[in-house]
């Protein structure tokens, strides 16, 4: 074997065995019988996570397993398999995401390989071709060579406001009910297990991102539609399983300060310069706020000053 090849061979066994070491990167919770959360990293997308800084949900039935949401990049979601593995041996046979962000959707070229049907909102595949070139330019800063193997590959089947799947006696309802963290967020009703996957729609524990593709009056009616239902279990987009009453508070209520806040500044003659200035020290206990809070503040009265 010369150089060349044992280095060749040499690099390839390290990736082979990198994709299972960093499958520990994700706290699985059983939520409830057959129902598991992966719950990734809170912290900014790294080569040790692959994008899969994120809470992704899987339901396993006795004719497959359906994954919410497929990983941030290819090996991301390599990660997410070798943990899946370690919880069933029913394969992944559908795919859903729940929204435009990287880790909603990026790995889902990994998991079409394996067989998977991938189902998401016409428009969350809307913003991912709209913004993918921009998310992959930003990870091959944050992954380097963890972004190996990743291309973008968009929905099998799509919808426009709601979509029914039946799997193994479980009916997965999928409900795309407006503009949240992103414009084509959905959130995952499985009404047999009284548990209800969000995606971006709810973050727990961290302060969510209100971003340019973000709209927090929508996003707090497309919360109001998800909490009518009342779930026993919420798998946030971010952050550990948690209730109804939480993900209010980390994020329904965060939400609305920022509007009635913003609002406030914007009565009064502010300018954007004001708005990090508004008192949203009720949620200082949010992990990420003092990165956060003031750009969400910014964006907030952008939003509004054009309502």
């Amino acid at each position: 074997m010369t150089v060349i090849q044992r280095a060749t061979a040499t690099a390839f066994v390290m990736a082979f065995m990198a994709v299972p070491a960093q499958a520990d990167m994700f706290e699985v919770q059983n939520v409830t019988d057959g129902v598991y959360a992966l719950v990734g990293p809170k912290e900014q997308r790294s080569a040790e996570n692959l994008a899969n800084n994120a809470t992704f949900g899987l339901v396993v039935t006795d004719e497959g397993a359906v994954l919410i949401d497929p990983g941030g990049s290819w090996n991301g979601a390599g990660a997410i398999h070798a943990r899946i593995r370690e919880i069933t041996d029913q394969p992944v046979t559908f795919v859903i995401n729940t929204g435009g962000q990287d880790h909603r959707w990026l790995g889902n070229g990994y998991w079409r390989t394996q067989g998977a049907t991938i189902i998401a909102a016409q428009a969350a595949v809307d913003d991912q071709k709209d913004r993918g070139s921009q998310q992959m330019g930003a990870l091959s800063q944050f992954l380097g060579d963890g972004l190996a193997g990743t291309d973008p590959a968009y929905a099998d089947v799509t919808f426009a406001d709601a979509y029914t799947l039946d799997l193994g006696g479980l009916t997965f309802e999928i409900t795309h009910a407006g503009q949240a963290h992103t414009p084509g967020d959905s959130f995952v009703w499985l009404d047999e297990k009284d548990t209800v996957f969000t995606g971006d729609i709810v973050y727990v524990e961290r302060i969510l991102g209100n971003g340019g593709q973000s709209n927090a009056k929508s996003w707090i009616e497309v919360f109001e539609t998800m909490a009518a239902l009342e779930p026993r279990y919420v798998v946030p987009g971010h952050g550990h399983v948690t209730t109804l009453a939480t993900a209010t508070a980390d994020t329904y209520d965060y939400l609305v300060n920022l509007r009635t806040q913003i609002g406030a500044v914007i009565e009064a003659g502010g300018d954007i310069m004001d708005a990090p200035d508004i008192d949203q020290s009720a949620f200082e206990y949010l992990e990420q706020f003092d990165s956060l809070a003031g750009r969400n503040a910014q964006t907030t009265y952008e939003q509004m000053e054009w309502e």
